[in-house]
């Protein structure tokens, strides 16, 4: 149903403490090349809940707006890289994204996140559960395009080098905030080429 000259439906997902509206610079740059671009609020987008309830929001959000045989390309940043990840490895996303890209997210935790005891800053803590679940079969996105993005530079992410994965493809930008990576024009062009990428290895749906 996807031919060559179409492309996926691109869902952006945001941080903590933030809504849809932090990609608006992202989302007109997108629509202006010729995406469908989709976002949701997560609520409550304040740590209260777990990372894996949130999940399940983007996986509702899904059902309800996609035919189930549409293929999707997802882009998380920050913890929405860890929410993302979370629908794609145990959600059943796995069989309908094609291109998953997360930007600046602590892919084996942040320092910062021990700054308040909730629900979702324990998820993205250093060696947390949910992390270490995540991270025991991370070589099941190898089946899809998966790219990192990340600085050197991020003081949110700490170490910075925590948005690194040992799968997938590394994009290092030189950018000074945390923030920066989804408005800056080098982020924004490094995700126009990762969304452009043709598909390595296109993914059979299954039936759950």
């Amino acid at each position: 149903m996807n031919s060559s000259l179409d492309r996926n439906p691109v869902i952006l997902i945001h941080g903590i403490w933030d809504t849809k509206m932090i990609f608006s610079k992202m989302s007109a740059r997108l629509t202006e090349l010729g995406w469908c671009v989709h976002s949701l609020n997560l609520t409550p987008n304040d740590g209260s809940l777990g990372l894996d309830s949130l999940a399940k929001q983007l996986a509702d959000y899904i059902s309800e707006t996609f035919d189930p045989q549409q293929p999707l390309d997802i882009v998380g940043y920050s913890m929405g890289g860890i929410v993302s990840r979370y629908y794609v490895q145990r959600l059943g996303g796995i069989n309908r994204v094609e291109r998953f890209i997360t930007i600046s997210s602590p892919h084996r935790g942040t320092l910062t996140a021990y700054s308040l005891p909730l629900p979702g800053y324990l998820d993205m803590r250093p060696d947390s559960r949910l992390l270490r679940d995540l991270n025991q079969d991370v070589t099941m996105l190898k089946r899809i395009n998966f790219t990192s993005m990340w600085t050197p530079f991020d003081m949110m992410i700490v170490p910075s080098n925590s948005s690194q994965m040992p799968v997938g493809k590394e994009i290092k930008l030189n950018v000074m905030l945390h923030r920066q990576m989804i408005t800056e024009p080098q982020s924004i062009n490094a995700l126009v080429e990762e969304l452009k990428a043709p598909i390595k290895n296109k993914i059979p749906l299954k039936n759950e």
